[in-house]
């Protein structure tokens, strides 16, 4: 983890007029284009899910804006982001997840198995570790949707919040939209579409 010097930040004034404001949060809603990650993943018989969200943990690990995070009043680049996603339950409620980062599609799949077991065994809302260094993300796979808000809760945030939607097939070809909102003290539209590139390039390998 390492400190940015606000004072010698190209995006000094940037940071300063947007933490600025009562919620300093823009969000756009992409479609990424999964046809080749979807077929993978069905050959493999693993999850589907597993597969995009590391693609777009790998995405997001590569953006370093998208590593900033606002602590009491000072930035700094966390290094490593983990995954803070949505597991849902037997009863259709869910819990928050946190599932370590790996670049390594294999451990992380091992760790996200490890945590699904812990959220469906388990009463608790909140995962036993818990921070800012992570995405908070959820998926809503019975629709799809072309825009979408995240709840605000009045304090300064600057986690990334990431939502999926459903799939649909077009010409034989599978899109989902993803909903991304971010901190603009932050994270600029340069830095998003950086993302979107990325993790498009990530589903298609």
């Amino acid at each position: 983890m390492k400190e940015i010097n606000i004072d010698t930040w190209n995006r000094k004034q940037h940071f300063y007029h947007f933490v600025a404001l009562k919620n300093p949060f823009f969000a756009v809603t992409v479609p990424v284009d999964v046809t080749n990650a979807y077929k993978k993943s069905k050959k493999s018989g693993k999850s589907f899910f597993v597969r995009y969200l590391h693609d777009c943990m790998k995405a997001i690990n590569k953006v370093e804006n998208m590593r900033y995070r606002i602590r009491e009043g000072r930035v700094f680049d966390v290094g490593k982001v983990d995954a803070s996603a949505t597991i849902m339950r037997e009863d259709n409620t869910f819990g928050f997840s946190w599932v370590p980062f790996d670049f390594s599609y294999d451990i992380f799949y091992e760790n996200f198995l490890e945590e699904k077991v812990r959220v469906q065994t388990h009463h608790e809302l909140y995962p036993p570790i818990n921070g800012d260094n992570c995405i908070h993300c959820s998926v809503m796979p019975w629709f799809n949707f072309t825009s979408q808000k995240e709840p605000v809760s009045g304090k300064m945030e600057s986690i990334p919040e990431l939502s999926f939607s459903g799939v649909v097939t077009t010409d034989n070809k599978k899109s989902m939209n993803v909903a991304i909102s971010v901190n603009h003290a932050l994270v600029d539209g340069y830095h998003v579409g950086v993302f979107v590139k990325l993790f498009q390039q990530y589903l298609d390998e």
